[in-house]
Parts: structure tokens; C-alpha cells; sequence
């Protein structure tokens, strides 16, 4: 598996740009994971199913499985965060996994910058942001290549001209 990420602050536009762009690598023949980083807490069960009750009773995982999808809810309990390597090594194969967050993380990175003129950009301090994309004026005096937040193909050729194995990815 080849990695590729997103970095960016809350609000620039990464999820926009990512929903836009799997279409378009899924077209180029490619099979895409996607692994998202929160800094907070959250569900995607729901109070009162089944499911929720178990988790809640103390279950470590609880697998809901049907005949259109399945969703594997583990608790940590206390356990550390997964890095991304460890979240990779739990992905079934495919051909590039796209991660969102995991800021501090070496994978190369498209930095997403968004109009929060009171957040300094991320790529002067992030060795691993290889270009960024916005829709203001150039940010990186030249030292990286920068694109338009909708220039889909040109940033779709970059990751996959970019991604690359990362330890942990299979």
C-alpha cells in the first residue's frame, strides 16, 4: 500500500478536496482506503442499538457486520492511540491509502490551506508537506509547488506520482 496525506487546519477544506479527489483515483483504476485522524472524541454508533449496549457493557470490539458493509468499533480502554502505522497494519490491502491528519506523521502531504488568516501555515515547520493547495496568493516563495483547491487533476497526478510505502503499510 502507498500512503498520501492531508494536512491542514480545522476548516481549510481538506474533506472537500479528498471527497473530490477518490472519484478520480478510483477512475484511474486505483482501490483507496481512508484513514482519518480526530482530535476528539467520537462515535459512530448510536445510543440504544445493540451494538452501543455492548460496548457499553464492556465489550473490547463489537463487529456489526451486513450485507452492504461492516464497521469494527474498538474501544482503547485506556490503551494509546493508534499511530498511523498501526491504523495502515489494520487496513485491508488496497493500492493507496489517503490520511487525513496524523500531522506530525512522515508520509508526503498536501497541505490544504484555508482562509484562517490567523493560523500560520504548517509547511515551514513540516519537512513532509511536499506542495500545498489554496486559493490565495503564493504562499511558498517558490519552494513548493502550489495548486488551486479545485485543480482535481493536477493534485490526483501529484498523490499518485507521490504516495509512498510507509513502515507498517502492507
Amino acid at each position: 500500500m502507498r500512503v498520501f496525506g492531508f494536512a491542514g487546519w480545522s476548516g481549510s477544506g481538506k474533506t472537500t478536496l479528498i471527497e473530490a479527489l477518490i472519484p478520480r483515483l478510483r477512475a484511474g483504476g486505483l482501490t483507496v482506503s481512508l484513514i482519518k485522524h480526530a482530535h476528539h472524541a467520537f462515535d459512530v454508533d448510536q445510543p440504544g442499538k445493540d451494538s452501543y449496549r455492548h460496548r457499553a457493557a464492556g465489550a473490547l470490539e463489537v463487529l456489526v457486520t451486513s450485507s452492504q458493509r461492516y464497521a469494527l468499533m474498538h474501544e482503547l480502554r485506556g490503551a494509546p492511540e493508534l499511530t498511523l502505522e498501526a491504523a495502515l497494519a489494520r487496513l485491508a490491502p488496497c493500492d493507496l491509502v489517503l490520511v487525513e491528519g496524523f500531522k506530525r506523521s512522515a508520509c508526503p502531504k498536501l497541505e490544504v490551506v484555508g482562509p484562517e488568516a490567523d493560523r500560520p501555515p504548517l509547511f515551514h515547520a513540516d519537512p513532509d508537506v511536499i506542495a500545498l493547495a489554496h486559493d490565495g496568493a503564493p504562499l511558498s516563495g517558490g519552494r513548493l509547488p502550489e495548486y488551486r483547491r479545485d485543480a482535481y487533476g493536477a493534485i490526483a497526478t501529484l498523490i499518485v506520482q507521490s504516495a509512498r510505502s510507509v513502515q507498517g503499510a502492507v
